[in-house]
């Protein structure tokens, strides 16, 4: 029932930086779990004009930044 949620969920945010950011994201956990374990964090600021600004660690950091009317609703 909860992969049902988060597949139509993400099905809904298809554009921009934040599916790059949802890619990413899928690759690097895919990547952590054939490796075998992994540590990661993710972090969002708002900045001028709503704009986020998400950073993914892990090993290095993603930084992607999202304009407003990118954020779903």
């Amino acid at each position: 029932m909860v992969e049902a949620s988060i597949a139509s969920s993400s099905q809904r945010v298809a554009r921009g930086q934040v599916r790059e950011a949802l890619d990413r994201l899928e690759g690097l956990v895919i990547d952590g779990l054939k490796h075998g374990f992994f540590d990661y964090s993710i972090a969002c600021e708002v900045g001028n004009g709503g704009k986020r600004h998400l950073v993914i660690r892990a090993g290095k950091s993603h930084k992607f930044t999202i304009p407003a009317e990118e954020v779903p609703h």
